[in-house]
């Protein structure tokens, strides 16, 4: 299906869909059954829209949009007009799960928006992609899991941000694969609930908290992060039981200074494993208990043994946060 411009296109049906063509003000629109799957395949596509997403998924089961190995381009330049009740704010926005997959490019740039929402799960499994966004990069209320690809996020606000209102065990994201690079004006990962990863190359360029989540964990991976504020944050967001575990993978934490923190949790703190290299003035903060059970940690090229809490607050006085943890070296236990 070649687009033409000023011309849009409904995908009413069960299927697999090709589309090519360089256009403008066009918009993609599936709007097909409940129990539809709905493939979008990307073979050489640019749309360059003004208020509208370039793909809109009003109605569907499952809807994957697939580039082959070509370039592919889709940018919204004004702000979104509303489609009724429904708040059109991405590039691509689907109100149906959407899973983003293949072995081309594609390059999203959204003026004042989002880059990509779902109002269900958002899957990445592969494929390179670049997001420039006013708002959010990427977006969804249910979950967001990374599984592959190469991704490339420039946002003014949240790279990844997952948040449902309505379930607080939603909100998550789960990152296992690919690689990821982010630069944010706000938060480069946060989810409401839980973060978790499972893997893949994490690289933080830039960001005021690098992850905040209510529980983050980190099971493998590589993970390398610059931030302003805090560096890792678990904050109650949906529930009083904040906490960040670490139990293996390389993190690497490069933090600002002033009043800032490479591991801040407003709860527990439990490192059992990984290696974690941290280039702070306050290496951990934490309300409640802090353990570290194994892993190989560095704090300002000191090998530490031991997480204690010591009495008193944080450093540039924290206003209440909780106990500032101070870490013992080698040879001094």
């Amino acid at each position: 299906m070649n687009l033409e411009s000023n011309q849009d296109v409904t995908l009413s049906e069960e299927g697999v869909y090709v589309l090519s063509g360089d256009v403008d003000n066009v918009t993609v629109t599936v709007e097909a059954a409940d129990d539809a799957k709905v493939q979008i395949v990307l073979d050489g596509v640019s749309i360059t829209n003004e208020d509208a997403p370039a793909i809109y998924v009003k109605a569907a089961d499952k809807v994957f949009v697939t580039s082959t190995d070509s370039e592919n381009y889709m940018e919204v330049s004004g702000s979104y007009v509303a489609d009724g009740e429904t708040n059109l704010d991405a590039v691509i926005f689907s109100r149906a799960d959407l899973t983003l997959n293949g072995t081309g490019t594609l390059d999203i740039v959204s003026g004042q928006g989002n880059g990509i929402s779902s109002k269900d799960d958002l899957k990445i499994t592969g494929g390179v992609y670049t997001i420039e966004s006013s708002a959010d990069a990427i977006e969804a209320n249910d979950a967001i899991l990374i599984h592959d690809g190469t991704i490339t996020i420039d946002t003014q606000k949240d790279g990844l941000h997952s948040e449902n209102e309505e379930d607080t065990t939603l909100g998550n994201i789960y990152i296992e694969g690919g690689t990821l690079t982010i630069t944010a004006a706000d938060d480069a990962i946060t989810g409401n609930n839980l973060v978790q990863i499972d893997g893949g190359i994490i690289n933080i360029k830039s960001a005021v908290e690098g992850i905040e989540a209510n529980n983050i964990i980190v099971n493998e991976g590589q993970l390398t992060l610059y931030a302003t504020d805090d560096g890792i944050n678990a904050t109650p967001k949906v529930s009083s039981g904040a906490s960040i575990v670490v139990n293996g993978g390389t993190i690497e934490v490069s933090m600002a200074s002033g009043d800032t923190d490479a591991f801040d949790s407003n709860g527990d703190m439990y490192i059992n494993g990984g290696t974690i290299n941290v280039e702070a003035t306050s290496a951990f903060d934490a309300d409640g208990t802090t353990e570290l059970n194994g892993g190989t940690v560095t704090v300002n090229g000191e090998p530490i043994t031991e997480i204690t809490e010591s009495l008193g607050g944080g450093f540039g006085g924290g206003g209440g946060r909780g106990a500032q943890v101070a870490v013992e070296g080698r040879g001094n236990n």
